[in-house]
């Protein structure tokens, strides 16, 4: 868990009015948010405040490269930093880099930190459900839910072997979360951390608008939670993703999420044909199905504009 941001600042880069105000402003800002902050100068000064054993709850925010490359390979998680005094710098490695530095919000600190160490991102919460990334403990959980046959009447289930499903989960992990910032997300009920569910988008071949998807295990139906899950994560895609439509495809036999999607706004489009086992039953690093052993269904296309 992230407790301490700190920011490697060049001394005579430093010493510049509108970069210490910058500096300044944040160091105080993260204090305010109930986290540690730390301003050093060079490399000597950090890693004599911040040895190693540390630097799992340590972000550090850096404006040289050549600072930047070094804590990287010594396994530190670093943000580059661009100002007016660094415009031509190249941060190798560093997974993000920020300029107008005092504009970074806490929260988009907290999400960077957790890309690099592996956690998590929370999505949103509403009344009675957490939605957060997967992580791959969760599969586990996920073949509890779908061990039920009426789980895979309308959709595709799991890889037979867990295994393969935890190294899906990686790339997915690694490949979407890490590079769309966002996916298909678990539900976890807030009362006692049961995770009862999946929801969230997807991108999908052929098609114009992210695609929103759910699952809900058979013995937490009939509560409101699906309904609740996506209204809120409609409301995600349209104020924080900027969706100007999501789409959702549904089996026409289908009916109560045909009804449900028409309750969440969603209006019949068209009819489609969609491929289904992408990647077969095995998972071979992302490989593909051949397109002469492909299977396809049939669905009914529902659209929501905002």
């Amino acid at each position: 868990m992230l407790q301490t941001l700190v920011l490697l600042v060049d001394e005579d880069n430093l010493k510049d009015k509108n970069v210490k105000a910058s500096v300044d402003e944040v160091a105080r800002y993260v204090k305010e948010c109930g986290y540690n902050s730390f301003v050093a100068t060079d490399l000597e000064e950090f890693e004599s405040s911040f040895p190693k054993e540390d630097m799992i709850s340590t972000l550090v925010v850096c404006d040289s490269g050549q600072s930047c490359e070094k804590l990287l390979s010594d396994g530190y998680y670093v943000v580059g930093m661009k100002h007016e005094l660094n415009p031509e710098v190249e941060f190798k490695g560093a997974k993000y880099v920020f300029s107008e530095i005092d504009n970074v919000d806490m929260d988009s600190f907290v999400k960077v930190y957790q890309r690099y160490s592996g956690e998590p991102w929370e999505i949103l919460r509403t009344e009675r459900l957490l939605i957060r990334e997967t992580t791959v403990e969760d599969v586990d959980e996920f073949y509890k839910l779908y061990k039920d046959p009426s789980m895979t009447r309308f959709m595709e289930g799991l890889f037979d072997d867990p295994e393969d499903e935890k190294r899906y989960q990686r790339d997915y992990i690694k490949k979407v979360y890490g590079l769309m910032g966002f996916g298909v997300w678990t539900l976890v009920r807030l009362e006692d951390g049961a995770v009862i569910g999946r929801a969230g988008y997807s991108v999908r071949n052929g098609f114009n608008e992210a695609e929103l998807g759910y699952l809900v295990g058979k013995e937490y139906q009939r509560h409101g939670y699906a309904l609740e899950a996506c209204a809120a994560i409609l409301d995600y895609g349209r104020d924080v993703l900027q969706f100007d439509a999501v789409q959702t495809l549904v089996k026409s036999e289908n009916t109560v999420s045909i009804h449900m999607c028409e309750k969440l706004g969603f209006k019949k489009e068209s009819e489609v044909e969609v491929e289904e086992n992408i990647y077969g039953k095995e998972y071979k690093d992302g490989e593909k199905v051949a397109l002469n052993q492909a299977t396809f269904g049939k669905y009914i296309k529902m659209v929501r504009t905002f």
